[in-house]
């Protein structure tokens, strides 16, 4: 039948003799099949015109919406020994529940009163502070006294220049009037003398006169010393009065310096105290780091340090712990060729492993075990894997996810626009990427941005 053989059959059987021969090579046969083929080919124009939606497909993990809500570490913020456990793999517990005790391993912490001590330090600075405060104290009442005390002895020197100014006053006053009586003894003398040579007078009125005269004389002299005595006084007075002004400007100075170095060690005391009380705060957040806790609900995974006694640095993981509440998500995969036509919003199918599911990525509607979702998150870099990360929700709008664990796979199925089947075909056998296309919204921004 092949005629691959020099014997032909077939011219020497004949096979119309035979019941199937007879229903092959019938014309009844021919015209069957024919309609056979005609109506096979028009279901498949049929089938070419129907809606098929476009899509990318992507492989995923299940995650969780936010960030806390995901698989965690607890670290320890300080080096230690893990001295005792207070949990089991698998364990449930609450937040701030205790999962382990640990101890310290530096040397400068092993005093057991390190806190008690640290506070007997701030309590010994503290009264030196209120020392130093009573210093202060005491100095300003002295420089307010020495203020004082200057502002009477400035009035009492200034009473005392007063005093010399009126008696030289006087005293120059006596001075012109000793003038003008020497004045007057003098014309007396001469007047007398004239007359005793006229002989009117005896010559013992003239001695008398010249005695007088002398007297005079020697009394000028005399008021003329009180005179300048007298300005000796008004300019001691003056020299007093700055004597007073440098003397009690020293007092005071010293004073003033004694205050500020007061105050200044009273400031240097203060801030030990700070410190102090900064180290004690220290001393107590990291006693309270002893005791690992629980950062929220959830479950105990795996206990990274194991045993007793082993020691750790500070960041390094001690156990794994999984929230006990949280919001489930899938993080997706996709092209690059491919992250132009994904839009925040976007609606997305996703299949879960391990849950049957039957799927028609291009009929959507019609997949079985596929559950709704909603692009959230779109990252901005690409990813080691070299594919952009896409973050899913899941979609209000349709069925519950069902309970599947974090970590587990999945496989996303983004829908695009509606093209005919024969569109499709062709896009595939030429290997062309899916229409690029905007959301009705954004589009509807960019033609007013246009315009």
């Amino acid at each position: 039948m092949l005629n691959i053989s020099n014997n032909e059959l077939y011219k020497t059987v004949d096979l119309t003799t035979y019941k199937s021969g007879k229903s092959i090579f019938s014309k009844q046969y021919y015209k069957v099949l024919n309609k056979f083929l005609l109506v096979f080919a028009i279901f498949v124009l049929i089938i070419l015109f129907l809606p098929w939606t476009q899509n990318i497909t992507g492989n995923g993990l299940v995650t969780t919406l936010t960030p806390e809500q995901r698989p965690q570490t607890i670290q320890s913020q300080i080096p230690g020994r893990i001295e005792e456990w207070y949990v089991r793999e698998g364990d449930i517990v609450k937040k701030g529940d205790t999962i382990l005790r640990i101890s310290e391993i530096k040397s400068e912490y092993f005093d057991d009163l390190l806190i008690e001590r640290t506070n007997q330090q701030i309590n010994a600075k503290s009264s030196s502070v209120n020392a130093y405060d009573s210093k202060v104290q005491a100095l300003e009442r002295q420089i307010e006294a020495l203020i004082e005390e200057r502002k009477l002895k400035l009035e009492q020197t200034q009473n005392k220049l007063l005093q010399a100014k009126l008696k030289v006053k006087s005293d120059s006053i006596d001075f012109e009037a000793a003038k003008t009586n020497i004045a007057i003894a003098q014309r007396q003398y001469n007047r007398t003398e004239t007359l005793e040579k006229e002989g009117i007078l005896a010559i013992k009125d003239v001695e008398e006169k010249r005695l007088k005269l002398q007297e005079t004389q020697a009394k000028l002299i005399s008021q003329e010393n009180k005179l300048l005595a007298s300005k000796n006084e008004v300019i001691n007075a003056k020299v007093e009065i700055s004597t007073v002004k440098a003397s009690y400007a020293d007092k005071i100075s010293k004073a003033q310096s004694d205050k500020f170095t007061a105050e200044s060690s009273g400031f240097e005391a203060v801030a030990e105290v700070t410190k102090l009380q900064n180290t004690n705060s220290n001393y107590i957040v990291r006693n309270s780091l002893l005791y690992i806790t629980a950062p929220q609900d959830g479950f105990i995974n795996k206990a990274i340090k194991g045993g007793i006694g082993m020691t750790f640095k500070e960041g390094e993981d001690l156990v794994g712990i999984m929230p006990a509440n949280y919001d489930l998500a899938v993080e997706t995969f996709v092209r690059p060729i491919d992250l132009p036509l994904l839009h925040i919003g976007e609606k997305v199918r996703v299949q879960f492993d391990g849950w049957p599911a039957i799927v028609f990525s291009g009929w959507p509607n019609v997949s079985y075990g596929t559950y709704g979702a909603e692009v959230i998150a779109i990252e901005r870099f690409i990813s080691d894997n070299g594919k952009y990360r896409v973050l899913l929700a899941p979609d209000k709008t349709d069925h519950s996810w069902p309970e599947v664990r974090v970590g587990s796979g999945a496989r996303t199925i983004a829908l695009l626009e509606d093209v005919p089947i024969w569109f499709e075909l062709w896009r595939q056998l030429n290997s062309f990427p899916p229409n690029y296309y905007q959301p009705e919204g954004k589009s509807k921004e960019a033609a007013k941005e246009k315009k």
